[in-house]
């Protein structure tokens, strides 16, 4: 009887197993879904280099000037699930991604897939890259291949168990990768230049990633219903605040508010801008007036929200 019992035993560990590693298969892009190789413009690429905000997590801590370009990982993430490092992604064809086709950049950036078939952690936000237009991402690989090479190991990331079972990021993107679907549908009115927003905010410009509440604790997906409506840090300390046009949000601002505060740095109560938002105002503030100007247009006609608060906390 208890052989029989260790054999059933043996028999559901090995179904187990089997279901675990089928349902965490990397899931790429299909040939259709990626521009075709050489295709990217680097010139439209530096457009999507400052709206997906690269510098932000992959240059060096405080860097200034041409150093900002120098792509080989930047201060670490400290979360409540461990630490993670950026990698470089600079052209360095050992240490960055110098000998990537468009093809791995394009499943690294839209699947959260490495050239190895490894998953990546959604530190990396590719749940919002995943509404990128494939000739963008085109675009962006084109303009990341005219930076400098910088040659530099990136550190191993510091995450307990069982976060750092890498293999099981799989099941996560199973439920909460997407398929490039809007985040939040806008008004029947909106305009030309808030639809275009949508696409800057919610796709390169990964605004969501930050200002959005997760479910599970944080370690979830995006709250849609709550989009933009603030949330906690993810290093731990007080909260990314409510940029929807409501009370408790931004609803006093107007869209030239908005803008300018993109642009300058300055609110429209003559605060200034502080914490990890300094480095995205910074990149927004590289973008066209057109395009700032459609991001806040975006904000404008998203729904307000007024509870920012996370209740999964």
């Amino acid at each position: 009887m208890l052989k029989k019992i260790l054999i059933g035993v043996f028999v559901l560990a090995l179904l187990a197993a089997g279901a675990f590693y089928a349902l965490t298969m990397p899931d790429r892009l299909a040939p259709e879904q990626i521009a075709a190789e050489g295709s990217g413009d680097a010139a439209r690429g530096e457009r999507m280099f400052w709206a997906g905000g690269c510098v932000s997590c992959h240059a060096p801590s405080k860097a200034k000037g041409e150093d900002r370009l120098k792509l080989a990982g930047g201060d670490p993430l400290k979360t409540q699930f461990g630490t993670f490092y950026a990698p470089n992604i600079s052209p360095d064809p050992e240490t960055g991604i110098g000998r990537w086709t468009l093809a791995d950049f394009a499943n690294a950036l839209q699947r959260g897939v490495d050239p190895e078939g490894r998953h990546l952690y959604p530190a990396f936000p590719y749940t919002s890259y995943v509404r990128m237009k494939k000739q963008d991402v085109a675009d962006l690989f084109a303009y990341l291949k005219t930076l400098p090479a910088v040659k530099a190991e990136a550190p191993e990331n510091e995450l307990a168990f069982p976060f750092n079972i890498r293999r099981a990021v799989g099941l996560w993107q199973l439920v909460f990768l997407g398929d490039g679907a809007p985040a939040v549908s806008l008004p029947d009115d909106a305009s030309e230049a808030a639809h275009a927003g949508q696409y800057l905010a919610e796709g390169p410009g990964h605004c969501g990633e930050c200002h959005t509440p997760r479910s599970f604790g944080g370690a979830g997906g995006l709250e849609t219903a709550k989009w933009m409506a603030g949330a906690p840090s993810p290093e731990g300390e007080g909260r990314v605040p409510n940029i929807t046009p409501s009370a408790s949000g931004i609803g006093s601002w107007s869209a030239q508010d908005i803008a300018y505060f993109l642009e300058s740095g300055f609110t429209p109560d003559f605060d200034s801008v502080g914490g990890s938002m300094v480095e995205v105002q910074e990149n927004m503030a590289k973008l066209t007036d057109a395009d700032r100007q459609a991001i806040a247009a975006y904000l404008k006609a998203i729904p307000p929200v007024d509870d920012a608060a996370d209740t999964a906390e």
